[in-house]
């Protein structure tokens, strides 16, 4: 099977998203900003270009936007997308993450609890696909909860669960990458409960 045939496209997570959306952005922008937005911000230029992977209801473009930041917002639901727009009031691109398809085109990649609904096969593609897309230099951010293997949450939503390991081997086998940072935190979940969390820091060589 090469990248060709490899989709991050899931019709029951997607599906969830098209009948949640308008409460999972309610929701979603009650939860605090990701404490790590200020490390990413401190290691781009200044005004830089930045590509969001999965914005969901648009919080962390707003953020983004209130930095300086030049964002590029995109989702694979339809329905977060049109979310993310009424709040956003500016376009959001509806591309899955296997349809980038840029070249040296941003300082930074952004893609908080997004990357980690793609099925593990398919996630060496789109890294290189990320790392393509990045400026030399670039800095990528991935968060991801932890475990050791795929599994559906209790709405039918997919994850890719990768333990710190699989993501260190995954970054070092798909690009040419450098300060490949990974961190291992607590924290929460959506439907309430507790988790590990992965922290992905990685810069484009």
């Amino acid at each position: 099977m090469n990248d060709a045939t490899i989709t991050s496209k899931d019709d029951d997570t997607l599906g969830y998203y098209a009948e949640h959306a308008a409460q999972y952005a309610v929701d979603s922008l009650k939860r605090p900003l990701s404490p790590h937005m200020d490390y990413f911000s401190s290691h781009l230029p200044a005004h830089p270009r930045v590509l969001e992977l999965g914005c969901g209801a648009g919080r962390d473009t707003a953020d983004m936007i209130k930095r300086g930041f030049d964002v590029f917002p995109t989702d694979g639901s339809p329905e977060m997308a049109r979310e993310a727009e009424t709040r956003l009031e500016r376009p959001v691109k509806v591309m899955l993450f296997e349809d980038l398809d840029m070249q040296d085109a941003f300082d930074g990649v952004w893609a908080h609890a997004s990357l980690l609904h793609t099925p593990r096969e398919a996630l060496p593609g789109i890294i290189r696909r990320i790392h393509d897309a990045l400026h030399h230099g670039g800095l990528l951010y991935a968060s991801f909860k932890s475990g050791e293997g795929g599994a559906r949450d209790v709405f039918g939503r997919y994850y890719n669960y990768p333990s710190r390991q699989v993501m260190m081997d995954l970054f070092q086998a798909n690009g040419t990458w450098r300060d490949i940072i990974i961190t291992v935190q607590p924290g929460g979940s959506y439907e309430g409960g507790q988790i590990d969390w992965l922290h992905c820091f990685v810069t484009k060589d």
